[in-house]
């Protein structure tokens, strides 16, 4: 067991960005992290350090849980259903927008070909945001409190999310963006209701 980073080397890690998890930080702050496990060094230029999953996840697990109705000022693609949710205006088409040209940076930087139509390490750790984000990105609507569309949720099964939507045509568009997103997609009936849903895990190769 690693012992706990310092203060300094703490709030490197609490301020680095919340899709890609790049680090700023002095050469020895980011060496020691690399030491610890809790980030890499790129190889490629300009050689920029990440948090690896072990970094994200001790970043979360120690993180105070953010307020549902608060302004939190990270950006958290929609899940459908939140009890409150973003402006749908042009600022949040720019914020999701940046997001996902974020992830998809992330997947040239850490997938080790440098593919960036396959799903990375952080995706995998953070399934309902990434298929969520996924979603947002290419225009899908997600579920309002009162309105229909799209709910990603986590499920028992290990790398897979399920996504709700009423509407079948939806659902089968919803499909088609994350299979086009680099995820594996399947379409399952409920036991009980008979509703349809997707199951969706992340495409390994």
């Amino acid at each position: 067991m690693t012992r706990s980073p310092t203060a300094a080397q703490r709030r490197v890690i609490d301020a680095a960005d919340p899709v890609t998890g790049r680090l700023r930080g002095t050469e020895a702050q980011l060496a020691a992290l690399v030491k610890r496990g809790l980030a890499f060094r790129h190889p490629r230029p300009p050689h920029d350090h990440f948090l690896t999953p072990a970094g994200h996840r001790l970043r979360e697990a120690e993180a105070p849980a953010p307020e549902p109705d608060g302004d939190t000022g990270v950006f958290a693609a929609r899940v459908g259903g939140e009890e409150t949710s973003p402006d749908a205006g042009p600022s949040r088409v720019r914020e999701v927008h940046s997001a996902w040209q974020g992830l998809l940076e992330l997947r040239r930087m850490t997938n080790p070909d440098g593919a960036t139509d396959r799903p990375c390490g952080w995706e995998r750790t953070h399934l309902v945001q990434a298929a969520a984000l996924a979603l947002e990105a290419a225009g899908h609507e997600p579920a309002g409190q009162d309105s229909a569309g799209y709910r990603v949720r986590a499920t028992p099964q290990p790398e897979a999310v399920a996504v709700h939507e009423p509407d079948p045509e939806a659902l089968r568009a919803c499909a088609a963006t994350l299979q086009r997103a680099g995820w594996q997609v399947g379409e399952h009936s409920e036991p009980r209701t008979r509703r349809r849903f997707l199951l969706a895990s992340p495409r390994r190769a």
